[in-house]
């Protein structure tokens, strides 16, 4: 169980995270988050980073990490993010 002070710190990062215009969340993510890999939807490359535990799907223009980021997708907590990613899973047939 986390104690306060690394939920606190959390919940701190979260709010700054969020007042965070999309393209500077997507340099934060880049220099400060983990790439966890990418998945497919509707023919697009989705990017999954994590961010201790501010899990974020991004999609690019072009599929291209390089190019401007199109927009961003955050869950809270690992369990959010495989019931998530369940659900997309069994939409996809």
């Amino acid at each position: 169980m986390a104690s306060i002070s690394e939920t606190l710190s959390f919940m701190i990062l979260k709010f700054f995270f969020k007042q965070l215009s999309v393209t500077k969340q997507v340099n934060f993510l880049k220099k400060r988050g983990i790439m966890l890999g990418t998945r497919m939807k509707e023919g697009r490359k989705i990017y999954i980073y994590m961010l201790r535990e501010l899990f974020v799907e991004v999609v690019y223009k072009n599929d291209n990490t390089e190019d401007a980021p199109e927009r961003l997708n955050m869950l809270t907590g690992l369990k959010n993010l495989n019931s998530y990613l369940e659900k997309e899973f069994k939409t996809s047939f």
